[in-house]
């Protein structure tokens, strides 16, 4: 039994209800304007140290700038991209690496888009490859896009990137899940004791490709589930990238990590929340660098 003096009545009891609904909704109508509004438009440049197996020693420092992810057209014009460009720029790297998903769908924004593009240039190169929704709106306007930009599309394909008798080998693959990757193509003739950074799409199949002689992959098609809770995670991810979600990891019994970029649009919904639109600026190390 309650005494009298904590008793609440039921005036009061509904009052109370009424007041903490209203607190709420407007907790839930703040966290919806934030998620819609700020934080999609909130760019984080995010900076890490990558120590890698047999990077030779003059890539020590070696300064690589990851984005993917653009999606075109889904709540991303062209102001956005030119922004984005900029503080790529500002960065000054030495490689530039771009993972796919340019457009969302329409390649409506494809010429304006191959302008802004163009402006980015970096010492060693360009370098991309094509994403899921890349292959929905138009592969071949998107791979010509990029290569009118000055980026060098990676089909199933390597380029050696060398300083003095020192090489670093870039391969990409085709989308992973709705091209037609072939990983066997894309490291023909890499010795196997070279150091390879892959371009692939999805994350998970890092998986896969932990059987061959790579040391890096990098990836986007996630979006870090664009929407994270706290002590939950993310509410979705899309199939091939709930793995390898967001950030680096270790492929488990193998030498390979991989490194997920949460990107830089969004699609299925126009929302950010816990996880920010990422620009990876990553310096490549060798492993006796702590």
């Amino acid at each position: 039994m309650w005494s009298t003096s904590t008793r609440i009545s039921r005036r009061d009891f509904l009052k109370m209800s009424v007041q903490g609904a209203l607190a709420l909704l407007g907790t839930a109508g703040l966290s919806g304007v934030y998620a819609y509004g700020i934080e999609p438009h909130w760019m984080e440049i995010k900076q890490l140290n990558i120590a890698l197996a047999k990077l030779p020693s003059s890539f020590n420092q070696f300064r690589i700038v990851h984005f993917s992810d653009l999606h075109l057209g889904f709540y991303s014009n062209l102001a956005h991209l030119s922004e984005l460009v900029e503080q790529v720029r500002e960065l000054k790297p030495d490689l530039i690496c771009f993972t796919g998903d340019l457009v969302d769908r329409s390649i409506a924004y494809m010429p304006e888009a191959v302008s802004i593009l163009s402006q980015l240039r970096a010492p060693y190169g360009q370098y991309a490859v094509l994403g899921n929704h890349d292959a929905f709106g138009n592969r071949s306007a998107v791979t010509r896009g990029l290569s009118q930009a000055g980026f060098r599309v990676l089909h199933n394909e390597h380029i050696v990137i060398q300083k003095g008798m020192d090489k670093l080998h870039i391969a990409g693959v085709d989308d992973p899940w709705v091209g037609k990757p072939d990983i066997r193509a894309a490291l023909l003739h890499i010795p196997e004791d070279a150091c390879t950074i892959l371009l692939a799409h999805e994350p998970d199949f890092a998986d896969e490709y932990s059987r061959f002689p790579v040391a890096l992959q990098l990836s986007g098609h996630s979006h870090g589930g664009q929407i994270r809770l706290p002590f939950f995670g993310a509410l979705y991810t899309p199939p091939h990238g709930s793995k390898y979600t967001a950030g680096l990891y270790q492929v488990p019994n193998s030498l390979l990590q991989v490194y997920t970029t949460r990107g830089i649009g969004m699609t299925r919904f126009p929302l950010r929340f816990n996880c920010r639109p990422e620009l990876t600026v990553m310096t490549l190390q060798t492993e006796s660098i702590e």
